[in-house]
């Protein structure tokens, strides 16, 4: 029975000392600037390190900031554990303070706004927040689910009635309350779980599914149950695939997983309630089950803006990314592979796709494309494909937003078998064949994402392009 000692007292304790560490660090970081001018007080120039000139902005970006052409801007973000941002985490999302300015700089309230490749919902939240309608789209049930919790708000009452029935039943636990139905079948399990762990964890997911509330409310319990696994998994917490790694040695012993749950339900409540209360409930944001960023379903001249941040060209597997919680989750059991195979940049193609050389019409992405298939063919296929996904989607865009309307899209570079894969270039010729006018084009420096892309396919710099219909 000891081996099991969950003191919620004290782990309430450690929560708030981590988010007192964390306002002290934010004012920190806050108080480190110099003024660009007296109307941007949090705004500074200064210079990398090949010497360009880089404007810093240090949280909340002015809707009326100044942008040319070529600009480099680091954003400081203050943000992205914010309300409902952090519950869970995501590779390469986009940090609030970005989607925000768009937002604000170039729509109005009550507009409705379109995502289609919504991730983690940060568009849509900050939609919301600021009183707009939004779609998201993402092939990806995952994100769905995930989007839809971060966007939704629940009653306060039930959430302290709810978290008091569950830690009451978490200290609880013990093993002999979990039977073997209980506990998940998916490929690989029992290498990436201990088996105490797999026992709390089938308790936690037991004791959300068989209480008495409503949907809402289990949906925000499992999306923090979900918060947790890959970090009490025998996996690396901080790669984009799955992976365990004998060298990293990580340990994870018994009572991890309910303490974490605990430790995250503490950090979580005060977040979705305050996000309950702060949302205007007039205000509507859906994610779309239908629609595809290459076949979005919605009427032509729709949308007043569309604010996005593509999937990197073959950076990032997002189902082997999130594939033990999709399968704690029910999201998915066995082979992942179709679901795989439905995400733009993906790299489950076939052999006959990539005998031979293909080509995207645009000269620069072709002599790019060519020297990449000498070297390596289903790698330049990979990247045509991509591109060719991107103009459909450039395309579904053009048609569904207004006369004037703009697509904002935020897109990094990589290398692919060593040659420069210059993606905003290529997206941008690709939007001006399709119909779009480039209005600007500016780089944001990457500080930080949940992403580990090999060091010499990595390029540290998204770039922004505002795009008009």
């Amino acid at each position: 029975m000891s081996a099991y000692p969950i003191n919620l007292k004290q782990i309430k304790i450690r929560v708030e000392q981590k988010k007192l560490y964390s306002v002290r660090r934010r004012k920190k970081l806050a108080s480190n600037f110099l003024r660009f001018d007296d109307f941007f007080p949090n705004v500074k120039e200064q210079y990398n390190d090949f010497n360009e000139k880089i404007i810093r902005v240090d949280g909340e970006i002015p809707p009326n900031l100044p942008v040319s052409n070529g600009d480099r801007f680091l954003f400081i973000s203050y943000d992205q554990t914010y309300l409902t941002h952090g519950l869970h985490k995501y590779p390469a999302k986009f940090f609030p303070e970005l989607p925000r300015w768009f937002i604000k700089r170039y729509s109005s309230t009550k507009d409705t706004i379109l995502d289609p490749f919504s991730g983690s919902a940060t568009t849509n939240l900050e939609a919301l927040l600021n009183e707009r309608h939004s779609i998201g789209i993402d092939v990806d049930p995952f994100s769905r689910f995930i989007s839809k919790v971060k966007t939704t708000p629940l009653n306060p009452q039930a959430l302290e009635e709810s978290s008091e029935i569950i830690f009451g039943k978490i200290v609880e636990f013990r093993p002999n309350k979990v039977s073997k139905e209980d506990i998940p079948n998916f490929p690989y399990r029992d290498n990436w779980f201990n088996q105490e762990i797999l026992l709390e964890l089938a308790f936690i997911k037991k004791i959300i599914n068989k209480s008495n509330y409503s949907e809402d409310i289990k949906d925000f319990y499992r999306v923090c149950f979900s918060s947790i696994i890959r970090a009490v998994s025998n996996a690396d917490n901080n790669c984009t695939r799955t992976v365990v790694r004998k060298k990293l040695n990580k340990k994870v012993y018994p009572a991890d997983a309910l303490t974490k749950f605990v430790e995250t339900l503490f950090l979580n409540l005060p977040k979705i309630k305050h996000f309950s209360d702060k949302c205007n409930k007039t205000i509507k944001t859906e994610f779309s089950k239908n629609s595809d960023a290459r076949k979005i379903k919605f009427d032509d001249n729709y949308f007043d803006l569309a604010v996005t941040s593509p999937p990197y060209v073959n950076a990032v597997d997002y189902p082997r990314t999130h594939q033990l919680e999709i399968y704690w989750l029910g999201l998915c059991e066995g082979s992942l592979t179709p679901l795989k195979k439905m995400h733009v940049g993906t790299e489950s193609v076939s052999v006959k796709d990539y005998k031979q050389f293909h080509k995207i019409g645009i000269k620069e992405a072709d002599v790019t494309l060519k020297r990449i298939f000498k070297k390596d063919n289903r790698r330049s296929y990979i990247a045509f494909k991509y591109l060719h996904d991107m103009e459909t989607n450039l395309k579904e865009v053009y048609r569904v937003l207004k006369k004037n309307g703009r697509y904002v899209v935020v897109v990094g570079n990589n290398k692919i078998r060593g040659e420069l894969f210059e993606n905003w270039k290529y997206i941008m010729e690709l939007a001006e064949r399709v119909g779009f006018k480039t209005e600007s084009f500016f780089a944001s420096e990457i500080i930080k994402h949940f992403i580990k892309v090999p060091r010499e396919e990595r390029i540290n710099t998204d770039w922004v392009l505002v795009l008009r219909k």
